[in-house]
C-alpha cells in the first residue's frame, strides 16, 4: 500500500464533504437566474466522488498482484470518468436521450482503450477498433443529434476527440510498445474537454470562481503534457506528486466559489422576486415605481399603474385545496407576463393580488387597452390539476400625472378603481 497518498486522500474526503455540505442546503430545482450558466453542481459533487475513489484506489496501484491491477484500472478510468460528469454538467438537454448517447461515446471508449493498455498482451486489432470508436463514436453521435443540441460545447467534444482518435490511430498501439502517449493522450483531451466546456459555458461571466476553475482545468490538462516532458527532458529533475496534484485542488476551490457566488445571486434574486411565480414582489414593485416616477418627472412621460384582483380565487382554495391554488397562480402568472411588454413590471403584489407597471404607453387609451387585454385574458378559463376553473378579474387603473402625482396615491386610485368596477360586477350579477 502507498500510504504517502493518506494526504490527498483526506484532502478530497474533506471536499467531497465541502461540496455535499453546500449542495444538500439547495432545493432540488433550483431557480435558474436568466444571466447564470446552467451548470447542474449536483454533478460536480459525483465527479469528485469519483476522484476521491481515484486517491483510494491508486493507493494499492504498486502491487503487482490481481488486485493491483484492479487498482491501477480503477485509478485511471475513474480520472475518465469524473471528467466525464464535469463536462455533462456543463451540458443543456443533459436527461435527453442523445445527451446519454454522448456521455457513452465520450466515456466507454476512452476507458476500454486505458483498460487493454493495462493487460500485459493484447492485439493489435482491439486496440484500432476502440480508437476508431474514439474517433467516430462522439462525432456520430453529434451529427445524428436535434439541431438544437449542437452547441458550442457538443462540437469542442466532437473535433477534440476525432483528433484523439487520429492520434491513437497512428501512434497508439500496435504502432508503438510505449503506452504513455496513448495514456497521456486521452487523460490531456478530456480535461481540455472540461476547460473548453467550462470557458463555453461562463464566459460570460467574469467571477474568481469560473476564472479559477478554467485555469484549473487547463493547468489538470497540462499536467498530462509537462510531466512527461519533464521526465523525458530533465530526468535529474525531481517533482513531488503533489505538485501535480494541485490543479485538482484548484479546481475544487473555483467550483466551491461558484456555489457560494450562485448561492448568493439566488438569495439577492429571491429577495426581489416571488417564490411561487418568479414575478417582482412587492419590494421590487415598489423600488422599480419609484424610479419609473423619478424618470417621467424628469422627461414628462405618463406612465399606468394597473392593479389586478382575482376574483374567484378564494372559491378555487376552498373547493380545490392549496396545491390546486398555487397551481393556478402559476398559470396566471404566465399569461399576464405573455401580455407584458419589454420595459413594463408585472409583480405578486399580495395572495391573489397583482400590479402592473406600464412605462411604454402613449397615451390614457394605451393604459386601458392593456387592463382590458388582461381582463379579457383572466376570463378565459384555466386547466389545472384535470380540473375546468373559470375564475375572472378586476382591474383598476391610475394614470400618472392625471391621476396622482405620487406612488402611494397612484396606489390607492387604481385600487379603489379595482374595488369598484368589482362591486359593480357584484351588483349586475345579482
Amino acid at each position: 500500500m502507498d500510504w504517502t497518498k493518506i494526504p490527498d486522500l483526506l484532502a478530497i474526503t474533506a471536499l467531497v464533504g465541502a461540496f455535499y455540505s453546500i449542495l444538500r442546503r439547495e432545493p432540488l430545482n433550483n431557480i435558474e437566474l436568466s444571466n447564470s450558466p446552467f451548470a447542474d453542481s449536483r454533478r460536480w459533487l459525483y465527479g469528485w466522488i469519483l476522484i476521491l475513489v481515484h486517491f483510494a484506489a491508486s493507493m494499492g496501484a504498486q502491487s503487482t498482484s490481481t488486485a493491483g491491477f484492479i487498482a491501477r484500472a480503477i485509478t485511471l478510468i475513474s480520472l475518465v470518468a469524473a471528467a466525464v460528469e464535469f463536462m455533462r454538467a456543463s451540458v443543456l438537454n443533459r436527461n435527453h436521450v442523445s445527451s446519454l448517447c454522448m456521455t457513452l461515446a465520450v466515456g466507454v471508449p476512452p476507458s476500454i482503450y486505458i483498460f487493454l493498455l493495462l493487460l500485459p498482451s493484447v492485439s493489435g486489432w482491439m486496440f484500432l477498433v476502440t480508437a476508431l470508436f474514439i474517433t467516430l463514436g462522439p462525432f456520430m453521435v453529434g451529427l445524428l443529434a436535434p439541431r438544437k443540441l449542437l452547441v458550442a460545447p457538443r462540437y469542442i467534444v466532437m473535433f477534440l476527440y476525432l483528433a484523439l482518435g487520429v492520434i491513437l490511430l497512428l501512434a497508439g498501439p500496435p504502432h508503438s510498445q510505449d503506452s504513455t502517449l496513448a495514456l497521456n493522450a486521452i487523460l490531456f483531451t478530456v480535461y481540455l474537454c472540461c476547460c473548453l466546456i467550462f470557458w463555453s459555458s461562463y464566459r460570460g461571466r467574469t467571477s474568481a470562481g469560473s476564472v479559477i476553475t478554467i485555469g484549473g482545468f487547463l493547468a489538470w490538462a497540462l499536467v498530462f503534457v509537462v510531466g512527461p516532458l519533464f521526465q523525458t527532458k530533465f530526468p535529474a529533475i525531481h517533482i513531488e506528486d503533489e505538485v501535480w496534484n494541485l490543479p485538482k485542488y484548484v479546481v475544487a476551490v473555483g467550483m466551491l466559489l461558484l456555489l457560494l457566488e450562485s448561492q448568493i445571486e439566488r438569495s439577492q434574486y429571491l429577495a426581489h422576486h416571488d417564490d411561487l411565480t418568479t414575478l417582482a414582489n412587492r419590494r421590487m414593485f415598489e423600488s422599480h415605481m419609484a424610479e419609473c416616477l423619478a424618470r417621467c418627472t424628469q422627461s414628462g412621460k405618463t406612465l399606468g399603474l394597473l392593479q389586478i384582483d382575482l376574483d374567484l380565487f378564494k372559491q378555487v382554495n376552498d373547493k380545490h385545496g392549496h396545491h390546486i391554488g398555487d397551481l393556478l397562480l402559476q398559470q396566471v402568472a404566465e399569461r399576464m407576463r405573455s401580455r407584458i411588454r419589454r420595459g413594463d413590471l408585472l409583480a405578486r403584489t399580495g395572495g391573489d393580488e397583482f400590479s402592473v407597471i406600464l412605462t411604454g404607453a402613449d397615451s390614457a387609451r394605451d393604459i386601458h387597452a392593456v387592463a382590458d387585454s388582461l381582463l379579457e385574458l383572466l376570463h378565459l378559463p384555466f386547466s389545472v390539476g384535470g380540473h375546468t376553473l373559470r375564475i375572472g378579474a378586476s382591474v383598476g387603473t391610475a394614470i400618472y400625472p392625471e391621476d396622482a402625482h405620487d406612488a402611494a396615491s397612484l396606489y390607492i386610485a387604481a385600487d379603489q378603481r379595482m374595488y369598484q368596477r368589482k362591486e359593480l360586477r357584484r351588483s349586475l350579477s345579482s
